[in-house]
């Protein structure tokens, strides 16, 4: 886990670049469509704002994130859908401003955590400096929906080895959620970082590994990217039956994306 304070200030900067591209968009360009079925630019957003408030309601008020907690009890199939479009039919201006003030009063408050404590989540209890490992995960992943439906083009960086990180560790949980077997041996992850330099994660003399670019990783584990159209290479059946399912984020298992070239 990185130190808190650099992967919070890591998380600030993330929100800021794509602040910066959605920042001075047109009505028009707000409601372009993205890559997930339904969801505009503006749904995008609402969704990253909706998800801070909530990781501010875990990190400050137990009672008020317990009662959010029963409402996605009472409707796991849409409270996530549901939270991005009642935000999406926000003016953009009001939706921005709701975003920028969210993501700060989050960066206070997990900045304020004491280390070592713990504070409720949807899946397991989450510490400060997991909850902004999860939400810069989230804020690159959705960047790049709004990236693609814009037609911008996001030049790598140095935080994704945050997003590498909670990537190789949800390794088990895409065979959990998705109801298959464990692997019992361990998986080592080789991948070139934006810079050259060699990320590792996982056991050195591993029999299973992954290897090749950490952009490709990512884009893989958010689901981004499908399997066919990255670089990645797979040494060892298991390793490879992971690429196929592979996912950074809790929930549901995630369709992902269809490959370049196939027919919508």
């Amino acid at each position: 886990m990185s130190d808190p304070v650099v992967v919070l200030d890591d998380l600030r900067d993330e929100s800021e670049e794509l602040d910066r591209l959605v920042g001075e968009l047109s009505e028009e360009e707000w409601a372009a469509p993205t890559p997930a079925p339904g969801w505009t630019v503006a749904h995008q957003i609402a969704h990253l704002a909706w998800t801070d408030r909530a990781a501010l309601l875990a990190a400050t008020d137990t009672e008020g994130f317990a009662a959010e907690t029963e409402k996605a009890l009472a409707a796991p199939d849409r409270f996530v859908d549901d939270g991005a479009e009642e935000g999406a039919k926000l003016p953009p201006a009001v939706l921005l401003a709701r975003w920028r003030e969210g993501r700060e009063r989050l960066q206070e408050a997990l900045r304020a955590v004491p280390p070592g404590v713990r504070f409720p989540w949807y899946g397991p209890p989450m510490s400060a400096p997991a909850m902004a490992t999860a939400r810069l995960m989230e804020t690159w992943a959705h960047a790049q929906d709004v990236a693609d439906a814009l037609g911008a083009v996001r030049p790598p960086t140095a935080r994704l080895r945050h997003v590498a990180w909670i990537g190789h560790r949800a390794r088990d949980y895409a065979f959990l959620v998705r109801g298959l077997p464990v692997p019992a041996e361990p998986v080592r992850v080789e991948i070139a970082a934006p810079d050259g330099e060699l990320w590792t994660y996982g056991p050195e003399d591993a029999a299973q590994k992954v290897t090749g670019p950490a952009l490709d990783f990512c884009l893989l584990v958010t689901q981004r990217a499908h399997r066919d159209d990255t670089a990645l290479v797979a040494h060892g059946a298991d390793a490879e039956r992971w690429l196929a399912i592979a996912q950074a984020f809790a929930g549901p298992a995630g369709a992902g994306r269809a490959p370049h070239g196939a027919p919508e």
